[in-house]
């Protein structure tokens, strides 16, 4: 975004800070931010007895508030720009209203659509993280009815990393640090640098693709002597459900989404405070749900005996993709799935004992059995059902073809990273 902003810089009114006149100010726009800190100098405008009107626009709903706005947007969608193209989108159907006294058929600028559909491709990793929201996509395809560059959005939505950030990365992987939380891989690195760098948000998420890491903290702070005070940024990213990145920067000072937040301060003691968030980040991760919390109990059976032709239709009726088959004296001894009854039927085999076609040698799971070695099974051996057993007997199956919200979210994360 700023840099787009920088080569059409004359489309947009803006000004340099130091320009402005406070005493003709009147009506102040917050936008993504709720705190008075994070305003710099600017925040001295708040107090101004000609400042009647105090508006903010904001997506961050668990952060630190200090600005009491005279009227406010803050709503759980991807981007904050979709608030403000939802604002636009209201006022464009109100004939009556103008902006910048241009008509509503004019109403936007292709540089002004490209800029804010910019801003809803940076806020949400072009709608794939997990915050955004059908209101994004709604608000980008308005902007792009509007005249918004797809050429632009694609040269600047993911620009490639500057020189410094590239020597930052490298010296990340050298000095990342990592521990694993109840299955889950967390990993860490302090940063010391001369001055600010900008793009961390960049980097970390660079950084957690590279390293296939469940959740990263990087931390960068200027100037890091002991016992001197020094700027301390901290950019966190999780992958993990029922984590919450905002409650662990809350503390803090920091806020922003449960899986992408960050904080800015100012300490005496930077790894002390990045060693408390990654406590408070370890404390959130939940255990994982075992096969006895995933499976389906009890399990339809059949024995060796039952025909290709009966178990077939058991397979319709209850629309299963597979049976276990168990003998007389209840142990499971294989399992039968419809693609080898298919074919045992393509066959003509429809008389035929499933023990002939099933599967006999198993791979079995206890209830007690993780869901990431659920999950490798699962992959490895790609098989979408196993039996769980207890004490030598059946005591349930999990099912691939369930969708388990847990396991199919887990799976599916599995196999973008094989």
């Amino acid at each position: 975004v700023r840099e787009f902003l920088a080569l059409h810089r004359d489309e947009f009114a803006t000004i340099e800070t130091r320009c402005v006149e406070p005493a003709k100010i009147k009506t102040i726009y917050i936008v993504d931010v709720q705190t008075k800190s994070r305003l710099g100098k600017a925040a001295e405008w708040l107090d101004l007895p000609n400042v009647t009107d105090v508006v903010v626009f904001d997506h961050h709903l668990e952060t630190k508030q200090d600005i009491v706005p005279t009227a406010a947007y803050i709503e759980p969608v991807g981007a904050t720009t979709t608030l403000i193209v939802e604002r636009l989108q209201q006022l464009e159907t109100n004939k009556s209203k103008l902006i910048r006294d241009r008509p509503p058929e004019n109403f936007l600028t292709p540089a002004e659509a490209t800029i804010m559909a910019l801003g809803i491709h940076a806020d949400t990793g072009s709608l794939t993280f997990d915050h955004s929201t059908p209101r994004d996509a709604r608000a980008l395809a308005w902007l792009m009815e509007r005249g918004a560059s797809l050429g632009a959005i694609a040269q600047y939505a993911k620009p490639t990393f500057s020189p410094e950030l590239q020597n930052l990365l490298k010296r990340a992987l050298d000095k990342l640090e990592r521990k694993t939380v109840r299955t889950y891989d967390i990993a860490w690195v302090l940063l010391e640098t001369e001055e600010f760098v900008a793009g961390l948000s960049s980097l970390t998420s660079q950084l957690m693709d590279v390293t296939e890491a469940d959740a990263i903290l990087l931390a960068n702070c200027q100037h890091c002597e002991p016992g001197e005070e020094t700027r301390l940024t901290i950019v966190g990213r999780s992958g993990i459900e029922k984590t919450n990145l905002n409650r662990v920067f809350k503390p803090i000072g920091g806020g922003g989404h449960a899986r992408a937040a960050s904080v800015t301060t100012k300490t005496t003691e930077p790894r002390k405070l990045l060693e408390e968030a990654i406590a408070r980040l370890s404390e959130q991760i939940p255990h994982p749900p075992t096969a006895r919390e995933l499976m389906s109990s009890p399990v339809r059976t059949i024995p060796p005996e039952t025909s290709v032709g009966e178990a077939h239709r058991i397979l319709l009726r209850y629309g299963h993709s597979g049976l276990s088959v168990v003998d007389a004296a209840g142990e499971l001894v294989g399992i039968i799935s419809r693609r080898d009854l298919d074919i045992a039927l393509h066959h003509g085999f429809s008389h035929a004992p499933v023990k002939g076609y099933m599967t006999p040698q198993l791979k079995t799971i206890t209830p007690e059995t993780t869901l990431p070695e659920i999950e490798e099974l699962m992959v490895t051996y790609d098989i979408g059902r196993l039996p769980v057993l207890e004490n030598g007997r059946l005591a349930g199956i999990v099912r691939s073809e369930e969708h388990t919200s847990e396991l199919q979210s887990h799976l599916n994360l599995v196999c973008r990273l094989l």
